[in-house]
């Protein structure tokens, strides 16, 4: 047999100071429903083509084996790939990209651009992916790859990060991460090069960091100003999209 229940419950006391809430994360999705974006659809697929072109141009014109071994032309390709999958999940209204993907791809992609113009682009001889001795004519097919790799493609994917995606989403904590890449291309790049013949055409695919012309010592010292450099503007990149406005309202 059960006691019976009273009536009158006596007051509880009060519990001491202010209840604090944890804070708990939200998806915007949860909150916002998600918004097809049909123009950013579009210029994300503009923007593989883009560097998918200059890649397949390059393809065309020299040798497989030499010219997908420039970090020029692998920052395109992940670039061309990583648009591509933004472009059709803006399309579906789906979930973003992971930031530290775009993230990566966005500092790959500028910083081949800043490396041809400021430090490969008014050499002699010439700069070539395919080994030409000839200076590229203006809309020669070497030319225009080199003006689609290092120039539109570069343009276009800032054009991305400032206008068309939200601010905010990149993290000092991703910094190191994006790092990585260039350093296995370096470790490739010199095995490469060990692995090539003396003399041999292509050994030493970026003049910085030719050991036969600089020494080791100083390949190696340019390949850490390089790294630094990069490291840099991963660092400048997030304190920017940090700071600048938000062009695309709420929108996931």
């Amino acid at each position: 047999m059960t006691a019976p229940i009273p009536r009158d419950i006596p007051d509880l006391p009060a519990v001491p100071g202010t209840p604090v809430l944890l804070p708990g994360y939200v998806p915007a999705t949860a909150v916002v429903a998600p918004i097809r974006r049909p123009a950013t659809a579009v210029f994300r697929l503009v923007t593989a083509a883009v560097a998918a072109a200059g890649v397949a141009l390059e393809l065309l014109l020299g040798s497989s084996d030499r010219i997908m071994s420039y970090f020029g032309v692998q920052a395109a390709v992940i670039l061309a790939l990583t648009s591509l999958a933004s472009a059709r999940r803006a399309w579906q209204a789906s979930r973003p990209l992971s930031s530290a993907l775009t993230g990566a791809a966005l500092l790959y992609i500028v910083i081949s651009g800043l490396v041809y113009h400021l430090l490969l682009g008014h050499t002699t001889p010439p700069f070539s992916m395919t080994g030409s001795a000839h200076p590229p004519v203006a809309w020669h097919g070497q030319w225009l790859a080199l003006q689609l790799l290092y120039t539109a493609a570069p343009l276009m994917a800032l054009v991305d990060w400032l206008i068309l995606t939200p601010p905010g989403r990149l993290h000092l904590r991703q910094t190191a991460a994006w790092t990585l890449y260039p350093l296995a291309y370096l470790a490739f790049f010199l095995t490469r090069a060990e692995l090539s013949l003396p003399g041999t055409p292509g050994r030493y695919l970026y003049s910085f960091l030719d050991a036969e012309q600089h020494g080791y010592r100083g390949a190696l010292a340019n390949a850490l100003l390089l790294g630094l450099a990069i490291y840099g503007l991963a660092v400048l990149l997030v304190a920017l999209d940090h700071a600048r406005p938000n062009p695309v309202g709420r929108r996931p």
